[in-house]
């Protein structure tokens, strides 16, 4: 077995087929690469013409105007409604319900009747009390009688002393008894009153816990009676913030379900004592309800009046922006954006505003609208407002 040689210039023509297309893709590569970079250089130097600068345009609502102006000084807050006077209504006397007059959601005015207990076990008793007050009575008239008598006969000296004070004991003994009737004649027919539950106050039954046929006891819970006409919030504020709330200042808020409706509301009181989980100190805050809209436990949102400003210069709150700290706006200024540092004062945040203590004057236009990439020194120009079209 023999073998051949294979000749060295046998694997050439190989080669140079799989490097030519090769090649050939690696020539387009770099002309694409050349023909890139021209377009990219050709770019810089368009940009570099005065013709394609880009002017950034804003809108009228882009844009607020700095106004000198007073701001409500305010503290935010938000809390559950509450009446200020609502009780449990409890049975004082024990005895099945005959009826049950009110339910759940019913006005009722003071001393209205809610239920009615059986009375013939305290009719019974009151019928009792009046026969033992009559017999003391009758004892009382004559022990009287006989005081009068050796009373008569002592000055006569037909009785000792020791005899006439005997008698004088047995009418003051009498009295004490009668006293004493009366007195549980009187607690017999409050008993029997008492069977006639009644409102404390004028209100709106908000529970009913009981029915018709059923036993009750002393102090048994029967209905809860709430007052809409005055509600109040347990607002908890920080205690940096308690300084500058007095009573009497004024808070406006608003409620879910309302719409657009406003209520107002007064600073009752404040509590002495911060809270020992939060730290945090609960102001009291009085609502006047006599339309009876608002309702126990709807949550309220809104602020505290704490007094107004002096007359400074006023922005939008959205036209400040923060960088290291530090607070600036953009203005547009000779066709220019230009950056503004400035210092802040009070904010009004119901209506959006704060107040700027330096760094701005009346008439400047600020940007109000969240622009991104804003620089200082980009040209600058305000669209007119689009004509309103006929209707």
């Amino acid at each position: 077995m023999s073998l051949s040689k294979i000749p060295p210039d046998a694997e050439r023509p190989a080669r140079r087929r799989f490097f030519k297309p090769a090649m050939i893709a690696l020539g387009v590569v770099v002309i694409a690469g050349s023909f890139a970079g021209l377009r990219a250089t050709q770019a810089k130097k368009d940009d570099k013409k005065p013709g394609s600068t880009v002017v950034l345009e804003f809108t009228p609502a882009d844009v607020a105007v700095v106004e000198l102006r007073e701001l409500e000084r305010s503290i935010p807050f938000s809390g559950s409604l509450a009446p200020v006077t609502q009780t449990t209504v409890k049975a004082k006397v024990p005895g099945d319900l005959n009826k049950v007059f009110v339910r759940e959601g019913e006005s009722v005015a003071r001393s209205q009747v809610l239920a009615q207990i059986e009375t013939v076990d305290l009719q019974s008793r009151v019928d009792a009390q009046v026969g033992a007050l009559e017999e003391a009575r009758a004892k009382l008239s004559i022990a009287q009688k006989n005081r009068e008598n050796s009373q008569h006969l002592l000055r006569q000296k037909f009785i000792s002393q020791n005899a006439f004070d005997t008698t004088d004991s047995t009418y003051e003994a009498n009295a004490a008894l009668m006293r004493s009737a009366e007195a549980q004649l009187r607690i017999a027919r409050k008993a029997l009153e008492d069977a006639a539950v009644r409102a404390p106050f004028a209100g709106i039954v908000a529970r009913r816990m009981v029915n018709a046929g059923e036993k009750v006891g002393v102090d048994s819970p029967l209905f809860t009676l709430v007052d809409l006409a005055n509600m109040e919030i347990e607002v908890p504020a920080p205690a940096a913030e308690i300084p500058a709330v007095k009573p009497g200042q004024s808070a406006s808020f608003r409620v879910d379900g309302f719409a657009d409706r406003a209520f107002s509301g007064r600073v009752e009181r404040i509590n002495p004592t911060a809270d020992a989980g939060s730290r945090s100190i609960t102001i009291y805050i009085s609502v006047a309800n006599h339309d009876g809209a608002l309702k126990g436990g709807m949550f309220a949102k809104g602020d505290i009046v704490l007094g107004k400003t002096t007359t400074s210069a006023v922005i939008p709150a959205s036209a400040v922006r923060e960088e290291a700290g530090q607070s600036y706006v953009f203005t547009i200024e000779d066709g220019k954006v230009a950056k503004r540092a400035v210092k802040l004062g009070a904010s009004d945040a119901p209506r959006g505003l704060v107040e700027v203590q330096s760094g701005l004057e009346k008439g400047i236009r600020v940007v109000s609208a969240r622009v991104a990439g804003l620089k200082a020194g980009a040209p600058a120009v305000i669209k007119a407002a689009a004509p309103a079209k006929p209707a």
